[in-house]
């Protein structure tokens, strides 16, 4: 039986190609989209979008919502004098994801499709078969005869995605590359839409699409440095915790379809994911607690840290297979996302107090 259908505006994002470094297509997707209800949309130096919706009242909190719009990648290092295309990773890749996917290369003339080839199976000793290959091990084939042909298509330094559009699963299921973030970012500015049709929050709302999480939080640092939010709303993937060889008893208990994953720990103000969880209560919203212990490995470790700090909380959305072309979510987690983030929103009230103590 057919389930939810894939938002269109998600679907636009997950086309756009923008591994870290490389983010102009993905920026573009969230800054047309934020241009259909606000026109304060701006891209920065880093290449970071911020969407603007002004706020309702006098000296209230500035609320930043952020998910970041690049996604990991490969990146040319050597062509060969056969042709073979060498890389290099741009973010974290287990190799054995990347052998025998087809890949997109970005070049300056446009997509080139490769095909990521290693030595057949047929032609290993022994002692090899059971290892897992390493990244060095690999190479990309465009089919050039030699390395004049591969140097006139492909450039040193263009990078590569792997190449593959959603797919729809059984139920509300969805799979594709990349929802490591177009996840977050498609609910950073979805939500603040919801916000700008209900009128506006008592503060101004910015939703940032930032750039280079996945290598440096380079973008969410320098957008929360010039936004300066009171509060941010972070916005990320994480583990879905009903995959097999996942243990709950160290992850939290997060399974696809159980709703938003509100975070609390060290790096998360108490009061903010104490009315994240307010609010999903008192609007119906299924939601999860994750833990952590220290940092979150997400833009809110970078942007709780910026211009004097700023009270920042963490929520994410249960996905499987993280890294891999086939990143795995239950598209009702997405939409209790998007309705949490827009309700904190327009919750925050003109007197809401973010300090400590």
């Amino acid at each position: 039986m057919a389930g939810m259908t894939v938002p269109a505006s998600l679907k636009t994002l997950l086309d756009a190609v923008g591994p870290s470094g490389h983010e102009r297509a993905p920026a573009a997707a969230f800054a047309s989209i934020a241009r259909e209800f606000t026109d304060e949309v701006v891209i920065d130096v880093a290449g970071s979008v911020q969407a603007r919706v002004p706020g309702t009242a006098e000296g209230a909190p500035r609320i930043a919502f952020v998910g970041h719009i690049d996604e990991i990648g490969l990146i040319v290092t050597h062509i060969d004098e056969k042709g073979f295309l060498w890389f290099g990773p741009v973010g974290g890749w287990d190799p054995v994801i990347l052998v025998g996917q087809r890949v997109a290369l970005q070049t300056k003339a446009g997509v080139v499709i490769g095909v990521v080839g290693k030595k057949a199976i047929h032609l290993m000793e022994a002692d090899e078969r059971g290892k897992a290959p390493k990244l060095t091990q690999l190479h990309i084939d465009i089919g050039a005869a030699d390395g004049d042909e591969a140097k006139k298509t492909v450039r040193i330094g263009d990078v590569a995605v792997i190449a593959g559009d959603p797919i729809e699963l059984l139920g509300e299921r969805v799979a594709s590359r990349a929802m490591d973030n177009r996840l977050g970012s498609y609910v950073a500015v979805e939500a603040a839409r919801r916000v700008s049709q209900a009128g506006g929050a008592a503060g101004e709302v910015v939703a940032i699409g930032a750039t280079q999480e996945e290598i440096t939080f380079g973008g969410s640092t320098t957008s929360a440095y010039a936004v300066h939010p009171a509060i941010a709303i972070v916005i990320d993937v994480t583990h879905a915790t009903d995959s097999p060889g996942i243990e709950e008893k160290e992850l939290g208990s997060h399974h696809l379809g159980s709703g938003v994953v509100i975070e609390r720990g060290a790096n998360i103000h108490p009061a903010i994911s104490d009315l994240l969880v307010e609010v999903a209560e008192a609007e119906g919203i299924d939601y999860t607690i994750a833990v952590a212990t220290r940092g979150t490995s997400t833009d809110a470790d970078a942007v709780h840290l910026q211009r004097g700090c700023n009270a920042t909380g963490l929520v994410s959305i249960p996905l499987r297979y993280m890294h891999s072309p086939v990143e795995t979510i239950d598209l009702r987690d997405l939409e209790s996302t998007v309705a949490l983030v827009a309700a904190f929103a327009l919750k925050v009230g003109a007197d809401f107090d973010v300090r400590r103590g």
